[in-house]
């Protein structure tokens, strides 16, 4: 027998399916919104209610947005020679945050894998190969995650990018072995990014 009605039931199941949530989590959280409905919950459910409807990818480099070009491809400021690939859109806000970085990204969507069937053409490799074809890039960085999956793909990203003429580096090793933008600090990020190298 539940313990709630089964709408409530059915939202608490719903936020037990993010990440870092389980059941009890979820149960408190729907407890906490449910004392302040008002304060918190009903705005809440109207920002998801916009994002859900507004947020798309960029056209362009595949960051969340809410517009066909997200904000730094929309910049004029960004340096277009410079392109930073990143495997998820957590990444390129760890990159963003680290404030080191003035060019542009890519994203990804992930890395190869042959053991999910994950091929080159859906992490946007191709479109990366196009962009640095289009002769505005002189530079791609490859910002991937220091994991076997991450130097797979870099390796094939290098070589995708061969015969482009664009210089192709990665970060230096400050990132360490196994670990993953997005968990790093903006310091470790800035260090690596001045320090990265040809591949």
């Amino acid at each position: 027998m539940a313990e709630a009605p089964a709408d409530i039931e059915a939202l608490i199941a719903q936020f037990a399916r993010l990440p870092g949530l389980g059941p009890r989590s979820a149960r408190r959280l729907v407890l906490h919104l449910l004392r302040r409905r008002s304060a918190q919950m009903m705005p809440l459910a109207e920002a998801l209610g916009r994002v859900a409807a507004a947020a798309r990818d960029c056209r362009t480099c595949g960051n969340v947005s809410t517009a066909e070009l997200c904000p730094i491809c929309a910049d004029p400021r960004r340096d277009g020679a410079e392109i930073c690939v990143v495997e998820t859109v957590a990444d390129l806000w760890a990159m963003e945050r680290s404030g080191a970085f003035r060019g542009r990204y890519h994203v990804l969507g992930g890395t190869l894998s042959a053991f999910e069937e994950v091929t080159p053409e859906a992490l946007r490799i191709p479109d990366l190969v196009a962009r640095a074809r289009a002769g505005e890039v002189g530079e791609v960085i490859l910002a991937l995650n220091a994991t076997l999956e991450g130097q797979t793909t870099a390796h094939v990203i290098a070589e995708a990018l061969a015969d482009t003429g664009v210089h192709v580096s990665t970060l230096a090793r400050g990132v360490p072995v196994g670990g993953e933008l997005d968990y790093l600090d903006e310091g470790t990020i800035g260090a690596a990014l001045k320090a990265r190298r040809g591949v």
